[in-house]
């Protein structure tokens, strides 16, 4: 029901103050200013009559009557302004006395004031405004953007912006505050299809983002580009590596089906797209052409994906690549209990190197440098490159992506990741590569190992091992049925892979020549029949005996490579390794190998080994005679050799190989079953060789005689290890007798089983 505002009286407004009247300026009486000399006699004759006066009279303000000040009105603000109470002020309605507007008006007022705030924010905020790559077309632009372009033309009816080589309007109006030249941002007024021409005026914007428009073409995939030559496409993929040349930016872009070149030029020797770094997700829009052979995009724009894009591109990336990394199922070389158990090891560890091969990240072999290690390599490095070669377009992709480099110690030592680290962190800031893997073969599990890798793990370098040296006591053991089946060293918290017979019952005969050729065979099964051969001539090189050697030996023999003709490659790998020292020496290795320049592999043999036996029958006619001998009371047959003055210096073979060859002597003297024991020194290191009979009959370990020496002789600075019948011992020369005089005692110490 409706109700008069008793505020108000129905009239819908209240007096709240007065003022002077406007008509008479406050004095209450119309001005007679006219009427003076009777010249205008009449005019307020009105005026008179309805006040009933006289002709000397005044004339009250008809607007104020006579008062001088008026009311001034506001809206009722009981009603307001409706003049009515239980009614909504907006429709007139009916309503409950509680409320003055109904739920209706309400809930539209609420609508009206959200629109407002929007409208508002906009108007606040940043808008986007878009720069035009060079593809877009005028179908690809948009009325509800703003664009920002360069004045290229003033004439007197407007001013020609360009946005791109393809795109251009006229922004009419009064243009003379411009020059050409200037950046303007504009919107678009009208798009004339038929006649190409698009109108523009200017935007006025005090805060803009600026966003980079890319023609909208469908994702082309990487492997897909050998279709495309000639025509324009767009990838979406990660920069692996950034190669500033004397002329253009190469930029090397990965994505889940395969790698390719992107060729971007400014100007020559300078680099293109400086924002975009190493491991950047960017989309790429260029023309597919051929160069040296080689697929290539010539880069029309390159753009960093947006966060969520990225993150969505690295996930397809990660995916895929993946499971293009998981290596095929084949069976191992030969049977071997041990392989079994290392195989879930052995098939992360090709697939980490598959990956890394994958990722565009170089693949670093470091290995020791004798005939174990170097086929261990060689092995690695047939399976690699081809993969290598396959994944990434350059010609030179193998020297950018694969190093081998041998190693003196049968351990990462210092010296070897100091230059590691050098040239990766070198080739990283000069040529954009990623950070190595690295994967030590022939050593990487003990103790002497640890200081390198921590130094490389600063850095969270990838690093696998595949070693057949004892890394010691297992920190954590599985055992079923008597047997090791898995198991932790020290080693393991620096290392990302570790594959080692140790770590699941086995034990160093099965040589990491083996172990590497067989994760070889997984990484690249194509490899299989070239390199076959190698875990043989490891093994004998090794001088391993295990079910698994007779078996490779039989693989070898499949090929026409009998027992003594592996020996002597093994011998010939020692003696050239010797003085390639830290080269790698592929070419020459391949050849004695019998992997590459298999025509030219007899007669490097036949020369390389009457060399080899020449040089050692000279440093055997100057060591035996100085063997001091002597069988100690427990039964052991102990030899002490001074390879320093009794062997000929700076040749070969060096102390170690002259040690192995006066043991080899002796063995032949007593017998192979006979525990001998035989140590070559000089004044600062000690070299140990032992037959198997003394460490099955006596637990003769060098890795516990070194332990030992540097708790009975901590001041002599005692370091070392190796197998448990042959490895090395370096010690302080000053203390260098009382650390032999103390080895003597322990190998006397032992007792027979």
């Amino acid at each position: 029901m409706k109700t008069k505002c008793p505020k108000c009286k129905g009239i819908g407004s209240v007096v709240v103050d007065y003022k002077d009247c406007d008509a008479c300026g406050g004095t209450g009486y119309e001005d007679d200013a006219f009427n003076i000399g009777n010249h205008f006699k009449g005019v307020n004759s009105k005026a008179k009559a309805k006040f009933d006066l006289g002709g000397e009279e005044d004339i009250p303000c008809e607007v104020c009557n006579g008062k001088g000040q008026v009311e001034v009105y506001e809206e009722c603000p009981h009603c307001h302004g409706t003049g009515q109470i239980n009614v909504c002020r907006d429709c007139g309605k009916s309503i409950s006395d509680k409320h003055d507007l109904c739920a209706e008006c309400e809930e539209k007022r609420k609508e009206e004031k959200r629109k407002h705030d929007e409208f508002e924010a906009r108007r606040n905020a940043a808008r986007d405004v878009y720069v035009l790559d060079s593809l877009c077309e005028m179908r690809d632009m948009d009325k509800d953007k703003l664009y920002k372009g360069k004045i290229t033309r003033i004439e007197r009816y407007g001013a020609f912006v360009t946005l791109n080589n393809n795109v251009w309007g006229l922004m009419r109006g009064d243009v003379s505050e411009y020059h050409v030249g200037d950046e303007v941002i504009v919107f678009i007024t009208s798009i004339k299809s038929r006649e190409r021409k698009i109108d523009l005026a200017p935007a006025y914007v005090e805060s803009y983002n600026l966003k980079r428009m890319t023609k909208s073409i469908p994702r082309t995939l990487i492997n897909k580009l050998e279709e495309k030559k000639g025509r324009i496409v767009r990838i979406d993929g990660e920069v692996q590596q950034i190669q500033q040349t004397s002329g253009p930016t190469i930029f090397i872009i990965s994505d889940e089906s395969g790698t390719t070149e992107i060729a971007a030029f400014d100007k020559a020797g300078e680099r293109s797209y400086p924002e975009i770094e190493l491991g950047d997700a960017v989309q790429v829009i260029g023309e597919v052409n051929e160069h040296s052979g080689k697929t290539q995009i010539e880069s029309s724009s390159m753009m960093k994906l947006d966060e969520e894009n990225t993150r969505k591109l690295h996930k397809l990336i990660d995916d895929a690549l993946n499971k293009k990394a998981e290596p095929q199922h084949v069976d191992f070389l030969v049977k071997s209990d041990v392989l079994n158990r290392l195989k879930p090891k052995m098939r992360e560890a090709a697939q980490r190197i598959r990956r890394a091969i994958l990722d565009g990240r170089t693949v670093l072999l470091r290995h020791h440098n004798d005939a174990d290690g170097i086929c261990s390599g060689v092995a690695m490095e047939k399976a690699i490159v081809p993969l290598i070669e396959k994944v990434n377009p350059s010609n030179d992709a193998q020297y950018y992506y694969f190093k081998r480099s041998p190693s003196k110690a049968p351990f990462y030592e210092l010296e070897d990741v100091v230059k590691d680290l050098s040239f990766a962190l070198e080739d990283q800031e000069r040529h954009g590569q990623k950070l190595p893997l690295i994967v030590l073969l022939d050593n990487g599990s003990t103790e002497e190992d640890i200081v390198a890798l921590m130094q490389a793990k600063i850095y969270d370098i990838e690093v696998v091992v595949i070693d057949h040296h004892s890394p010691g006591e297992l920190i954590t053991k599985d055992e079923r049925d008597g047997e090791i089946y898995g198991g932790t060293v020290a080693v393991d918290e620096y290392v990302d892979c570790h594959v080692n017979p140790y770590l699941v019952g086995g034990d160093s005969q099965l040589t990491a020549g083996c172990l590497a050729t067989e994760v070889a065979h997984l990484i690249n099964p194509n490899v299989k029949e070239l390199i076959k051969h190698l875990p043989a001539v490891a093994a004998l090189g090794d001088r391993a005996e295990c079910g698994e050697v007779y078996q490779y030996l039989e693989l070898a023999s499949e090929k026409g490579f009998e027992k003594d003709h592996l020996a002597k490659i093994a011998e010939c790998v020692d003696f050239e390794a010797y003085f390639l020292r830290f080269m790698n020496g592929r070419g020459i290795m391949d050849t004695i190998l019998a992997v590459d320049n298999i025509d030219k592999h007899e007669k490097m043999i036949d020369a390389l080994y009457r060399e080899y036996q020449r040089r050692v029958d000279t440093q055997l006619k100057a060591a035996l005679p100085n063997i001091k001998r002597t069988q100690l009371e427990n039964g052991i047959y102990f030899n002490l050799i001074d390879v320093e003055k009794y062997a000929h210096k700076f040749t070969f073979p060096a102390p170690g190989k002259t040690c192995g060859f006066v043991h080899d002597k002796v063995i032949k003297e007593l017998g192979e079953d006979k525990p001998i024991v035989t140590l070559g020194h000089g004044p600062d290191f000690g070299v140990f060789r032992a037959t198997d009979a003394v460490n099955e009959q006596y637990g003769f370990n060098v890795n516990e005689i070194v332990s030992k020496m540097i708790e009975l002789v901590p001041q002599a600075g005692v370091d070392g290890g190796g197998h448990e019948c042959a490895g090395s011992i370096k010690y302080i020369e000053g203390l260098g007798e009382e650390v032999l005089y103390k080895v003597v005692q322990e190998i006397q110490s032992l007792s027979k089983n």
